[in-house]
């Protein structure tokens, strides 16, 4: 599959003045992940832990990262500038027993400085084309309830933000490899 180079001409307002202005435009390619590009996700994962209020909960390393990616345990799409990576959303297959073949979408991260330039919204709409393609029947995520900038996000794009359900989960301890 090709990932074409896209020019974004951003044009943004400021809450302050209300006045509009463009920002230089800025060159992002949304490309497939590769294990190069670990480290920097990582960093990401962390910079969204800290926003999320969590930033002790990544315990996950960068040679966990490699590892796991490595065994094809997820996949990532990079959202990228000329000199750095900017955003990724990170996901892997799954079933649905009601569905049938499905992406969970982990995060969906674009780092603070690049964020309500339409990063987010380029990133998304390749995972929504790339799933399409591939016969994907739905994307399920997770999203914090007081995150209102995702929210308003996913109500954009709209997403059903499921309110009816809880989540369980068990946090294993890591065994010996």
């Amino acid at each position: 599959m090709s990932w074409p180079d896209t020019f974004l001409t951003l044009t943004t307002s400021s809450p302050h003045s209300g006045i509009l202005h463009t920002m230089k435009p800025v060159s992002i390619r949304i490309r497939p992940g590769t294990t190069a590009d670990l480290p920097q996700v990582h960093h990401l994962v962390c910079e969204l832990a800290t926003y999320e209020r969590e930033p002790d909960a990544v315990n996950a390393s960068i040679p966990d990262y490699i590892r796991d990616f490595d065994h094809n345990w997820f996949q990532f799409l990079i959202a990228e500038t000329n000199d750095s990576i900017v955003g990724t959303a990170i996901f892997y297959y799954g079933y649905s027993t009601w569905k049938g073949r499905m992406i969970y979408l982990e995060d969906l991260i674009v780092t603070a400085s690049y964020r309500q330039q339409g990063i987010g919204t380029r990133i998304f709409h390749q995972l929504l084309e790339m799933a399409q393609n591939q016969g994907i029947r739905q994307i399920k995520w997770q999203v914090l309830a007081w995150n209102e900038p995702a929210l308003a996000f996913y109500a954009k794009h709209k997403a059903s933000i499921e309110t009816g359900w809880w989540n369980g989960r068990i946090v294993l301890s890591p065994s010996a490899e």
